[in-house]
């Protein structure tokens, strides 16, 4: 198992959680399927059920946590079914009637959802914007802190280091969404979270295909409590899906490299149009958010968001995209964008675009871009 905080992420990325060589043996052993292993005489040994452990999320548990904490042996990383599985397991295993949990009021759409839960198990939720760090105002007595950042769709940037020190005064623990960013972007636990937690769907396995979380944290016990939510719940991903999501990791540096550096030429790109407001991309350096973006990041992402005047300006912009799919995923190697609003949850305008930059070439993507954009206007 790779430990050095040294080398560089592509290497990482590449190299992450393969076993020791063997002879004759694959360097990436196949997804291994069982329901059950062959446990003579008195219980031992890791594997023993099937929802308990695998021996193909060992692998990919390893790789991650490689990539979320380089070098760092005490830190432990659980997979699971997909990235709500993992936020779930955060927020339920910590939280108890009577506490008091910090969520984020413009973080992923799902959260009211999650909110009416936690308020019907008689947890306290209070909320507040991921920009200025306004979380800090609403800490007193809390429990947890949920931070994302940067946010989404909005893709404001939070000082991740002030407020986990902040909550760490007021006793609460700290969970980072780092989905966005991914580990080659931002290391929460460096910053002082106790948890990372992502939607492996997204940008980190990267081809849309896979819908896996994770969480990665450094306490043992804290670990053993999401881990027995795990084994309880049972939100467990296949083998199929744990190995392809190994797979996909030694590209993540090749694709997170064209796919953020697209997205930066496309925020250039529209910078200076007048039919788009509220352009935002933590890379643009006249962001409102790039000045703590740059102080915690090392890659600013994949997504991009701006607004056009109406709805229906944003939907004749998405039907004449020819290398952008309408989906609402982000971060695979194809373009993807959406109209947000259409769902619900968000709170954004009707002509709001969350767009996610694949890995096309950079002047052909612009250049699709720009075209929709001005046949939209018409």
């Amino acid at each position: 198992m790779m430990q050095s905080a040294q080398i560089g992420d592509g290497t990482r990325a590449v190299r992450a959680g393969l076993p020791e060589a063997l002879k004759n043996e694959p360097t990436l052993p196949g997804p291994v399927f069982a329901a059950h292993f062959h446990l003579p005489g008195d219980v031992s040994g890791p594997y023993t059920y099937g929802r308990d452990d695998n021996p193909t999320w060992t692998h990919l548990e390893r790789a991650i946590g490689e990539l979320e904490a380089p070098g760092q042996e005490d830190v432990d990383t659980l997979v699971f079914a997909s990235g709500m599985a993992a936020i779930s397991a955060v927020l339920f295993s910590q939280l108890k009637a009577g506490d008091v949990v910090v969520l984020p009021s413009d973080g992923y759409q799902v959260f009211p959802l999650v909110r009416e839960q936690l308020t019907a198990f008689g947890i306290e939720v209070r909320t507040a914007p991921t920009g200025g760090d306004a979380q800090l105002d609403v800490l007193d007595g809390a429990k947890l802190l949920w931070i994302e950042t940067p946010s989404n769709p909005g893709l404001d940037v939070c000082d991740v280091r002030r407020l986990a020190e902040a909550a760490h005064a007021c006793g609460a623990l700290v969970a980072v969404d780092n989905t966005l960013a991914t580990p080659l972007g931002q290391r929460p636990l460096e910053l002082g979270a106790d948890f990372s937690v992502a939607s492996g769907t997204k940008q980190l396995t990267g081809h849309g295909d896979i819908l896996l979380g994770y969480v990665t944290c450094r306490d043992a016990e804290l670990t053993a409590s999401v881990r027995g939510w795990r084994k309880i719940v049972g939100a467990i991903p296949g083998p199929m899906e744990a190995w392809l999501a190994h797979r996909s990791l030694a590209t993540l540096q090749l694709r997170a490299e064209r796919q953020n550096a697209n997205a930066l030429a496309l925020a250039l790109a529209l910078r200076d149009r007048d039919d788009i407001e509220g352009l935002r991309y933590p890379g643009l350096p006249d962001d409102p958010s790039h000045k703590i973006a740059a102080q915690q990041m090392r890659r600013f992402g994949c997504v991009v968001s701006f607004t056009l005047p109406t709805r229906a300006r944003a939907e004749r912009f998405m039907k004449a995209l020819t290398l952008v799919d309408d989906a609402t995923s982000f971060g695979g190697v194809r373009s993807t964008a959406e109209r947000r609003r259409r769902w619900g949850g968000d709170d954004v305008s009707e002509g709001f675009i969350r767009f996610s930059a694949g890995a096309e070439d950079p002047d052909d993507l612009v250049a699709d871009v720009l075209r929709a954009l001005d046949e939209a206007a018409v």
